[in-house]
C-alpha cells in the first residue's frame, strides 16, 4: 500500500543479541543456571534443559505449543523436577484469534513458582539499565506470564504458580558478562488485562466490511485501500514503534485532523471533539459546542488563556 514500516532492529543489534543469547546458553546453560541460583536461591545441583525450538525435527507452531503444554503439565503436577524450558511456545487468545508467543526461557519450579526469563543485549551499567528498553521488555514478559497463567488454568492447575516477576538477563557494564535482575510485572499485567478486554474481535470487525472487501496483499492497491479504509483506525504516535500500518493510519488521522494525531493524552482530553478543526472553531466562537463537548471546550479555553498569558498577549 506504499507505507513500508521504518522500524526494526539493525542487523548489528540482531547479531549482538543472538551472540549474547548464545553466551548465556553456552556450556549447558551454565550462565542461566548461575543467574537463577544468584537471583532465586536455586540449589547448586545441575538442572536439565529442553530446547523447544523444534520437536523431533518438527518446527510446526501447533506441535511446539502442544509439547510445551505437555511439559508444563508434567512439571507443575509432579515433584521438584528441575527442567528449564528453552524457547517454549505459548498461546493466548487475542481479539478472538490464537496468538503464539515465545519467551526465551521458563524456569523449573523455584520456591513453588515458575519464572519467565528474557535475554536482552542492552547493558546494565552500575546496575542501571535503559528504562525505555526495560519497559518494552517488561511488556513482552507480561504477555508471556499471562499466557502461562491461562495455560495453567486450561490444564486445571493453579495459575498462582506463575511468578509475577520475570528475570531480565543483560550484559553487565561494558563486558559481555551476563547480569540478572528480577523485575515486578504486576502493573504491566493489570494494564494488559484491561487492554485485552477492550480489543474488538476480528470476526466482529470483519462483519463491518463490505462483501467485496479483501486484505489479500496480492490484490491491487486500490482494492486494499478501500478495504482498510472501511475499518476504523485508532492511531496514536506510539503506534509508529510497533505497527506496520502506523504510517497509513497517521496519514488518515492527519487528513481528518483527528486529535489522536497529537497523542493519546490530547485525544483523552477532548472527548466528543473528533477534529482539531472543530476545536479551533469552538475556540474562535465560529461554532457553539453542545452539552457533550462543553467540558472539553472549557479546558481548551483555559489552556488557550494560559498560552496567551505566557506569551504576554493578555494583561
Amino acid at each position: 500500500m506504499g507505507y513500508e514500516p521504518r522500524f526494526g532492529q539493525s542487523p548489528f543489534a540482531i547479531a549482538r543479541e543472538q551472540a549474547f543469547e548464545a553466551l548465556v546458553k553456552w556450556g549447558g546453560y551454565a550462565e542461566l543456571i548461575r543467574l537463577l541460583r544468584d537471583q532465586l536461591a536455586v540449589p547448586v545441583d545441575e538442572a536439565g534443559v529442553t530446547d523447544l525450538t523444534e520437536v523431533g525435527g518438527d518446527t510446526n507452531p501447533a506441535r511446539r505449543a502442544a509439547e510445551t503444554r505437555s511439559l508444563l503439565a508434567r512439571l507443575a503436577s509432579g515433584n521438584d523436577e528441575r527442567l528449564i524450558l528453552d524457547r517454549p511456545l505459548l498461546t493466548l487468545e487475542v481479539a478472538g484469534q490464537t496468538a503464539y508467543l515465545e519467551p526465551q526461557a521458563v524456569t523449573h519450579r523455584v520456591g513453588g513458582k515458575f519464572y519467565v526469563a528474557e535475554i536482552r543485549s542492552f547493558p546494565a551499567i552500575d546496575g542501571q539499565t535503559n528504562p525505555t528498553a526495560v519497559a518494552q521488555t517488561a511488556k513482552q514478559a507480561a504477555v508471556s506470564v499471562l499466557a502461562l497463567r491461562r495455560t495453567f488454568e486450561q490444564l486445571e492447575l493453579d495459575p498462582a504458580q506463575i511468578a509475577h516477576e520475570f528475570l531480565l538477563i543483560c550484559p553487565k557494564d561494558f563486558s559481555n558478562r551476563p547480569y540478572g535482575r528480577l523485575i515486578d510485572l504486576r502493573q504491566e499485567l493489570d494494564a494488559l488485562r484491561f487492554q485485552l478486554t477492550r480489543l474488538r474481535r476480528a470476526d466482529d470487525l470483519a462483519l463491518a466490511l463490505p462483501p467485496s472487501a479483501t486484505l489479500d496483499t496480492d490484490r491491487e492497491e486500490g482494492e486494499l485501500d478501500f478495504s482498510v479504509g472501511a475499518l476504523d483506525a485508532f492511531y496514536t504516535p506510539g503506534c509508529l514503534s510497533f505497527c506496520e500500518m502506523a504510517r497509513y493510519c497517521r496519514d488518515e488521522a492527519t487528513a481528518c485532523a483527528s486529535p489522536a494525531r497529537l497523542g493519546s493524552t490530547v485525544r483523552n482530553t477532548l472527548p466528543g471533539v473528533d477534529s482539531t478543526r472543530t476545536a479551533l472553531a469552538y475556540l474562535g466562537d465560529i461554532h457553539a459546542p453542545g452539552l457533550t463537548e462543553a467540558a472539553a471546550v472549557d479546558r481548551l479555553r483555559a489552556a488557550d488563556r494560559l498560552r496567551q498569558l505566557r506569551r504576554g498577549d493578555v494583561a
